[in-house]
């Protein structure tokens, strides 16, 4: 953390991406459409805790709620494991098990994310790539946050999926402007034993290296704010990677943060996700990058999501990621498939976290170096 100012710059970047979201919503929606808005933050494992945020919704007298998490592509690591915990609040109190409310899965795909993504990549280009050649040659390295494996093999976690289409997508949206580079996606911030998705994002950069590119271009795509992992693991680790790998120019691309397109997409996305949207804003007018009109189901809650991996569909009574990999009709679920959206992921995810942390406390007491105050918080950060 020293090398990036002491601190993350995590929890003052969501807040101020609240405050313009907020904004955004009362300046292009409520006086037209009479609705009163207002934005909370809650986060899984810093302040101000889910638990806070629903609190204030409490004392707030609210009565309709979107469920907006910050990662444009759903897993069940991320944002299956706030929703698990916000399913458990919002059952166990009368109030709020009150209020009517829907969730906003993923949107990777909505044109305002993928055209502000693009916009940003296609300035970055000019700005850290002066010469044409250069610029021309610059290979497009899409670093996105991993998990293991066995989430989408085994589980049915819709994140490398998700992923591949954004940057499908965002990379579409470039090419329409001319942009022609060459492009990858890779993985990074693994940890722990069990194996990640692949490529890794710093053995790729060292097979960039040694295939002969000389100018590379990181962006952060499952990244919507500046932390530790764009901050000190993309910008110091693996810009060093890249130079000692013969890597000579780099870029990276910053995080959306506050960028104005990207808010005001997320206002619609707001918008569109309320029940009963269609009283409020032509549905009609808000087109995924896709093709698809409407992106969220309308009405969906938590518990509606929670049931598609727990249970078989509640809309068209097809079986579950998890019971369609078992041959035989009926037979139980081992335990180490049913690591979807389940309370055996979070039994799984805190576990391993612990391991993570006892071996760090293991190195640290053999080589009497701090280790562990530089790795707590990345081995959470891949667990959220």
């Amino acid at each position: 953390y020293a090398s990036i100012g002491g601190g993350s710059p995590l929890r003052r970047i969501t807040e101020q991406q609240a405050e313009a979201l907020l904004r955004t919503l009362q300046t292009k929606f409520e006086s037209a459409k009479n609705v009163s808005f207002n934005v909370y933050v809650g986060m899984r494992y810093w302040y101000p805790f889910t638990e806070e945020a629903l609190e204030k919704i409490k004392s707030d007298g609210i009565t309709r709620l979107v469920i907006l998490p910050l990662y444009p592509q759903f897993s069940v690591s991320t944002s299956g494991s706030s929703l698990r915990l916000l399913e458990t609040l919002l059952r166990d109190d009368p109030y709020l098990a009150s209020i009517r409310h829907t969730v906003i899965p993923s949107w990777y795909n909505r044109v305002g994310y993928v055209e502000s993504m693009a916009d940003l990549i296609e300035e970055e280009l000019k700005t850290a790539f002066k010469d044409d050649d250069v610029r021309g040659s610059a290979n497009i390295f899409f670093s996105a946050h991993g998990v293991p494996r066995s989430y989408v093999e085994e589980a049915g976690d819709p994140y490398k999926e998700e992923m591949e289409a954004s940057v499908s997508l965002i990379m579409s949206s470039l090419r329409r402007r001319g942009v022609m580079n060459k492009y990858t996606l890779a993985y990074q911030s693994r940890v722990g034993p069990v194996e990640w998705l692949t490529p890794y994002t710093d053995d790729v950069i060292r097979q960039l290296g040694e295939g002969g590119t000389d100018a590379l271009l990181a962006v952060p795509i499952s990244f919507v704010s500046e932390h530790i992992e764009t901050l000190e693991e993309i910008d110091v680790e693996y810009r060093e990677l890249a130079e000692e790998s013969g890597i000579t120019n780099w870029g990276r691309v910053p995080a959306l943060n506050t960028n104005q397109r990207f808010i005001d997409d997320l206002a619609l996305a707001v918008i569109e996700a309320l029940p009963y949207a269609d009283s409020l804003v032509n549905p009609g007018d808000f087109v995924s990058a896709d093709g698809r009109q409407s992106l969220v189901p309308t009405g969906i809650t938590v518990e509606d999501l929670v049931a598609l991996y727990d249970n078989p569909s509640v809309y068209d009574k097809q079986p579950s990621a998890i019971e369609a990999s078992i041959v035989s009709p009926g037979d139980k679920v081992p335990w180490y498939l049913d690591l979807g959206w389940t309370e055996n992921a979070e039994k799984f995810n805190g576990r391993l976290a612990m391991l993570a942390i006892l071996a760090l406390i293991v190195v640290e007491l053999a080589t009497d170096r701090p280790v562990v105050n530089l790795a707590i918080l990345p081995v959470i950060n891949a667990l959220m």
